[in-house]
């Protein structure tokens, strides 16, 4: 990424975590016109999906992917948005190439997105083992404990 790319892409982050939307969406397409990156198009499409805007986040995902097949941030995104769209056969091979990817520091959110899968599926195990990838991963992830701790004491 050249100096104006990233400039834009900081203050484009900057925008989006003030809830700026409109004004991040404009600095993330600008990064993106100066150099495109996965994770310029990952994050246009995560401001998209602020907005409940689904089908241009998972395009801006797609696109991000195009740009570098091996972040697995998009992957992931891609699964998370087809599940608020309530896709969630879709929405498995992606987290599950999240998983695979080999640029990716948070693999914990694949799992804990399986898992919210296998919820809504009423496959209490399945989810649990998910669960227990992201407490393990991610010990300080409360959701994740929060919600194995619920299904541990359904168990019981």
């Amino acid at each position: 990424m050249n100096e104006s790319a990233e400039e834009c892409f900081r203050k484009a982050y900057e925008c989006q975590m003030d809830g700026r939307l409109e004004e991040a969406i404009t600095l993330y397409k600008k990064s993106i016109a100066f150099a495109p990156t996965a994770e310029a198009h990952t994050f246009l499409g995560w401001t998209y999906s602020f907005q409940h805007r689904y089908p241009e986040a998972i395009e801006e995902c797609r696109r991000a992917i195009g740009v570098d097949p091996d972040f697995g941030n998009p992957y992931n995104d891609i699964g998370a948005y087809l599940i608020e769209l309530g896709r969630l056969e879709e929405a498995i091979p992606w987290l599950e190439k999240a998983l695979l990817a080999p640029r990716y520091e948070a693999r914990h959110f694949p799992h804990f997105n399986l898992s919210r899968i296998h919820l809504r599926r009423n496959e209490i195990g399945k989810a649990m083992e998910q669960l227990r990838k992201v407490v393990e991963m991610e010990p300080g992830h409360r959701a994740a404990r929060r919600e194995l701790e619920k299904l541990i004491a359904r168990m019981n």
